[in-house]
């Protein structure tokens, strides 16, 4: 079982997609850093420059994601992006500095002994550049993730397997956030289960669907009305459900013709 369970973690990260996208940021940066010769590199070998570059980068970026993991339990990326990009740059560049001094001296010291006394040089830099890609992966998650109905012949989505006993066969309304726990609204009532909706918005692929906030994702057949107020839209969803529509994600579900 614990086998199992690990696999699934494992299959969780790699189709997800906010960390594909995460490494794809990171890796066109580490080629420009290559091409101009950043800090100081430009007497190396290009082939050299991206070797380390592109390997430096996917580290950062694997790290960072699962650092944005912690933080986003406690800070609103939604409201307070700028808090999260410092915030991340703090968690992050600390131990990544290690990581790419040992990187550099493994690639460039040759036959010298590694030494710790270069390590505090690595810190500015590489907080410099962590500062920038944490503000780029945040202020790029401006458009909701949508998820689609499965098509006729492929597999359905996995999460309505997760629906307690009470609410099997109901249709699923919405998902909300709360705290560590969702709660599903169906058709039959609502109840909670324990799981990150981050987890659960890959597992909702097969519902036709989008999520309209933070801490919401929302089946688009089960909205039937909005309305605004304080700048913000609210759909109302069957059942008298209310779900909020971010600002983040507005526009794109506008265009999307949610509403």
């Amino acid at each position: 079982m614990a086998d199992t369970s690990a696999t699934h973690d494992v299959v969780r990260i790699a189709i997800d997609k906010r960390l594909m996208r995460g490494i794809g940021v990171a890796l066109a940066a580490g080629v420009v850093l290559a091409l101009t010769g950043a800090f100081g590199m430009d007497d190396a070998p290009l082939t050299t420059r991206l070797i380390y570059w592109l390997i430096v980068m996917l580290i950062g970026s694997v790290w960072g994601h699962l650092c944005s993991r912690g933080v986003e339990r406690f800070v609103d990326l939604e409201t307070r992006p700028w808090l999260g990009v410092l915030v991340l740059t703090l968690v992050i560049s600390g131990p990544l500095s290690v990581m790419v001094w040992a990187a550099t001296a493994l690639m460039f010291s040759g036959n010298r002994s590694i030494d710790v006394a270069d390590l505090p040089l690595f810190l500015f830099p590489v907080t410099l550049v962590t500062a920038v890609l944490s503000a780029l992966n945040i202020f790029l998650q401006r458009k909701p993730v949508q998820t689609h109905a499965a098509p006729v012949g492929t597999a359905p989505a996995r999460f309505p397997d997760r629906l307690p006993m009470k609410l099997k066969g109901a249709t699923i309304h919405a998902v909300e956030s709360e705290d560590h726990y969702l709660r599903i609204h169906t058709d039959r009532g609502s109840d909670l289960i324990l799981m990150r909706l981050s987890d659960a918005l890959i597992e909702l692929e097969g519902l036709e669907g989008a999520q309209t906030h933070r801490g919401w994702w929302v089946a688009r057949d089960a909205v039937r009305g909005v309305s605004r107020g304080d700048g913000r839209a609210t759909l109302t969803l069957e059942g008298g459900v209310q779900a909020p529509v971010s600002r983040r994600y507005a526009k794109a579900l506008r265009d999307a013709g949610w509403y």
